[in-house]
C-alpha cells in the first residue's frame, strides 16, 4: 500500500475537499481490515479438511433429488458443498423402522439406498467419489473431488445376520449405529430406556455383543447415537476400538435423551472415540422443544388437512417436507442462536478436550438448525466462530476434520 501526501492532496484539491479525501479513508480502513479478516477465515476454512457425519440427504436421492447440481431446496449438494468448504460426507442409510420390518425389507432398502447415492457417483465420476479408507479420503479431496461414505443409522438392515453385516461393510458402510429412535432386538435405543416403564432388559444382548465384537474384527466404526445409556455402557466393555456419536449434542448443556452425558463424553473421550455435534436446534436449546410443541398445537388443524390431502393422493410420506415448509416462517421466529451450536462444541473440548469433537450436522434430517446455519454453505461460520473464541487455528482443523481421520485411521484404515 501507498499513501499520497496531505499537502499534495491540499495543493491540488483545496483544503475543504482534501479534508474529506481523509476523513472518508479513515473511515474506509476499518471496513479493509474487516474484508482482509473475512477473506482470512475463508480462506482457511476452505484449506482445511471439513468432514460432516451425518447427512440425511439418501433418502431424497432415492426419490429422484439431483444432488448433482445446485438447488433451492434441500440443504445439500454438491456445489453447495463445495461453497461450505466441507470435504468428506457421510451420507446415512437410515430408514423408518416401522415401514419395513414387518414385511422383511430392511436388507433390500438399504441396499436401495446405497445404491441410490453409488449412482450419483457414477453420474459425477469427476466429482465425487465414494472412499473406503482415510488415505482415500485425503487423496479424493488432494484431486479435487468431494468424498463420501457410509454410515448405517439403526441396525435393522442387518435383520439379526452377521452375515448381513459384513455384506454392508463390503458396500461400503463405515460406522454403524445399532440403533434408531426404535430399539432393534438386541440394543434398546435411548428414546426407549428414557421412556420405558416395563422394566425391560436393557442394553445388548449376547446378539448385540457379537454385532460389536464382528464391527471390531471388519474395521468397521460403532456409532452411540440414539443408543440408550446402558447399550452405551456394554458398548464401552467389548469394543477393542475407540467408538463416535455421529451426530449427538450435549446433555449438561440441554438435557436431552438424545444428547451425552458428562461421563458418557469422558468415556468416548478415554477410549481416543470422537463425539460429533448435531446440529439439530432441539439438542442445543433446552427451551427450543416446548416452542415447537406448542407451535404444532396452535397450527394443528391446518396440518391435519395437509395431512390427509398428502395420504389421499397417496404422498403420505412427504408430510413431513410439507409440514417444515408451511411452518418454516415460524420456526425461523423460535429458532436459537448460531452461539448455541458453538457452546457445544466448546464444552466438549473443555470438558474432554479438542481432539475428540467434531461436526455432524444431521444436513436434511431434521426440521430446524439455529439462525445463520441454513444449509451446508454455513459451514465457514463455525470456523470464524471458534476464532473468536480464541480458538487456534491448529485445533479448528481438528475440530473440523482432522479428528475424524484420525478415529477413521485407526479404525477402519
Amino acid at each position: 500500500m501507498f499513501l499520497i501526501p496531505l499537502n499534495l492532496i491540499t495543493d491540488k484539491l483545496g483544503f475543504n475537499l482534501a479534508n474529506k479525501f481523509l476523513l472518508s479513508f479513515l473511515v474506509l480502513i476499518p471496513l479493509l481490515v474487516s474484508c482482509n479478516k473475512n477473506e482470512e477465515y475463508i480462506a482457511f476454512h476452505q484449506a482445511a479438511f471439513v468432514a460432516d457425519l451425518h447427512d440425511d440427504t439418501p433418502i431424497s436421492i432415492l426419490n429422484g433429488f439431483d444432488i448433482g447440481v445446485r438447488n433451492s431446496g434441500g440443504q445439500i449438494d454438491m456445489p453447495r458443498m463445495r461453497d461450505g468448504g466441507m470435504d468428506l460426507i457421510f451420507f446415512s442409510v437410515w430408514l423408518f423402522p416401522s415401514d419395513y420390518l414387518e414385511k422383511d425389507l430392511a436388507f433390500q432398502k438399504a441396499n436401495e439406498i446405497i445404491d441410490a447415492v453409488e449412482s450419483v457417483e457414477q453420474k459425477y465420476p469427476a466429482q465425487l467419489r465414494l472412499i473406503r479408507t482415510a488415505d482415500e479420503a485425503i487423496s479424493t479431496v488432494e484431486e479435487g473431488m468431494l468424498a463420501g461414505t457410509f454410515g448405517m443409522e439403526g441396525g435393522y438392515p442387518i435383520e439379526n445376520d452377521l452375515s448381513k453385516l459384513e455384506h454392508f461393510y463390503e458396500r461400503g458402510v463405515r460406522y454403524f449405529a445399532p440403533v434408531w429412535n426404535n430399539s432393534t432386538s438386541w440394543a434398546t435405543s435411548a428414546e426407549f430406556e428414557t421412556t420405558d416403564t416395563t422394566n425391560s432388559v436393557l442394553g445388548l444382548t449376547k446378539f448385540g455383543q457379537a454385532v460389536i465384537r464382528k464391527c471390531n474384527e471388519l474395521g468397521i466404526l460403532i456409532d452411540i447415537s440414539h443408543a440408550g445409556d446402558q447399550t452405551v455402557k456394554d458398548i464401552l466393555e467389548i469394543t477393542e476400538d475407540p467408538i463416535i456419536a455421529s451426530h449427538s449434542s450435549v446433555w449438561s448443556l440441554t438435557p436431552h435423551f438424545r444428547n451425552l452425558k458428562d461421563d458418557q463424553l469422558r468415556a468416548i473421550a478415554a477410549g481416543g472415540g470422537v463425539v460429533f455435534i448435531n446440529f439439530y436446534s432441539g439438542y442445543l436449546d433446552s427451551t427450543y422443544q416446548d416452542k415447537f410443541d406448542a407451535l404444532l398445537e396452535t397450527r394443528k388443524s391446518e396440518l391435519d388437512s395437509i395431512k390427509e390431502e398428502l395420504e389421499f393422493l397417496g404422498r403420505g410420506e412427504e408430510f413431513w417436507d410439507e409440514r417444515n415448509r408451511f411452518l418454516k416462517d415460524d420456526i425461523e421466529e423460535i429458532r436459537p442462536p448460531f452461539e448455541a451450536l458453538i457452546d457445544h462444541i466448546d464444552y466438549v473440548a473443555k470438558l474432554v478436550g479438542v481432539g475428540h469433537v467434531g461436526l455432524g450436522s444431521d444436513f436434511d434430517g431434521v426440521s430446524s438448525m439455529p439462525k445463520g446455519m441454513d444449509d451446508v454453505r454455513d459451514l465457514p461460520k463455525i470456523t470464524q466462530a471458534l476464532l473468536i473464541r480464541g480458538y487456534s487455528k491448529q485445533d479448528i482443523k481438528k475440530i473440523l476434520g482432522e479428528n475424524l481421520l484420525r478415529v477413521f485411521r485407526r479404525v477402519v484404515g
